[in-house]
């Protein structure tokens, strides 16, 4: 593992991000005042609204630009993990900029239709609405791209709404064609129906975000490389148990059961285990904090059939997705093993309850120490 390589990679990530952000403002700055001072010239409420989001769009990349910043600081002693999750909550504040901009689009949509003002519009007003469409598809686009590119949700985000309000210019333009040809202003109704659009992005942008925060099931490509890693070394026979533990995009702390022969000597272990550890690290930027051990029984022909016999009968049940970690104790007359039970069980400890006894029926001399075991990966 080499430390010097990882912190490069991070600050490369954060000035990607706060390059892009101090972008985004230096646009939104821009169209937002020539929106502002168009609009309440005109007095078009579309326009005024369209300045209101650039606002909100500029905000949104330096709350992006604070998160990132807070994100790229080094471990210490009160967050051993890092501090990648500022992230998060930088995202968390977007969606809510978000979300206060569509209330104020309908709050003031709304007072328009209920008190109307004629719009004025002018070829120039016209021609920086046009303008903006342009520079908003621009700027949704790139912050799209250098946000899936950096697995930044921030930068995603503001992309999204840039493209929002690129919709929210096209259809002012409609609007002042409409307007324009006919006589009628229908810019209230159309605000009233932007502010719905702009709502319900909030809405998924909060959505998405709580989730990230609440802990979600690992990536499957993932969980499925570090298992591929593990399985090339010769000598482990299953991986079992992956949990990965995220601390902010791309810093991933995990754990995981191997299974060898119990053949195995302590010195022996340690050199796998440390081997497993710097591969994995290598491959996945996914530091193991703990490598658990299952043995396997290697040399008696009678457990390695009674182990077949036993997962074949478990296996049976729809709801058990896998049996692992099987070892049995002749001298002690134990049969040890860890069920996964899937979570779409009506009740998972009453299937665990029905497989222990039937195992149990079958070998009445035994006693069977059985793990209920989550599923957090493998499916």
């Amino acid at each position: 593992m080499n430390l010097s390589n990882e912190l490069s990679a991070t600050t490369d990530r954060s000035k990607k991000i706060v390059r892009t952000s101090i972008l985004g403002i230096a646009a939104n700055v821009f169209l937002a005042a020539f929106k502002a001072v168009v609009g309440l010239g005109v007095h078009s409420i579309a326009i005024v609204l369209d300045a209101v989001n650039n606002i909100t769009d500029a905000a949104s990349s330096l709350i992006t630009i604070i998160g990132t910043t807070l994100a790229g600081k080094a471990p210490d002693r009160k967050h051993p993990f890092g501090h990648g999750r500022a992230e998060y909550l930088s995202a968390l504040l977007i969606s809510f900029l978000v979300l206060y901009a569509g209330i104020a689009a309908m709050t003031e949509s709304i007072k328009k239709i209920i008190t109307p003002v004629t719009p004025d519009y002018s070829t120039v007003s016209l021609i920086i609405v046009a303008v903006a469409v342009v520079v908003k598809i621009f700027l949704g686009r790139y912050f799209h791209r250098v946000g899936k590119t950096v697995n930044s949700q921030s930068l995603q985000n503001s992309g999204t709404d840039a493209l929002l309000d690129a919709v929210i210019s096209v259809s002012t333009l409609a609007a002042a064609g409409i307007f324009l040809w006919k006589g009628i202003s229908l810019e209230p109704y159309l605000g009233a129906a932007i502010s719905l659009v702009i709502l319900k992005s909030g809405i998924d942008m909060l959505r998405e975000t709580i989730s990230q925060l609440l802990g979600e099931r690992a990536n499957a490509d993932l969980a499925k490389g570090i298992k591929e890693t593990v399985l090339s070394f010769p000598d482990v026979s299953g991986v079992y148990d992956l949990v990965l533990n995220n601390y902010g995009p791309d810093a991933f702390n995990g754990s995981l059961h191997i299974e060898v022969p119990d053949t195995y000597a302590a010195n022996e272990l340690d050199e796998l285990i440390r081997a497993i550890t710097v591969k994995v690290y290598q491959e996945h930027n996914v530091l193991l904090t703990a490598v658990g051990v299952f043995s396997v029984n290697t040399h008696d022909p009678e457990i390695i059939a009674m182990r077949e016999k036993i997962s074949e009968m478990v296996l049976k049940n729809e709801y058990v997705l896998q049996i692992h970690g099987f070892f049995v104790n002749e001298e002690k007359k134990t049969i040890r093993f860890d069920l996964i039970i899937s979570f779409d069980a009506k009740d998972r400890v009453a299937v665990y309850n029905d497989i222990l006894r039937e195992v149990q029926s079958v070998y009445p001399d035994y006693t069977f120490e059985v793990v209920l075991d989550t599923d957090f990966c493998e499916s």
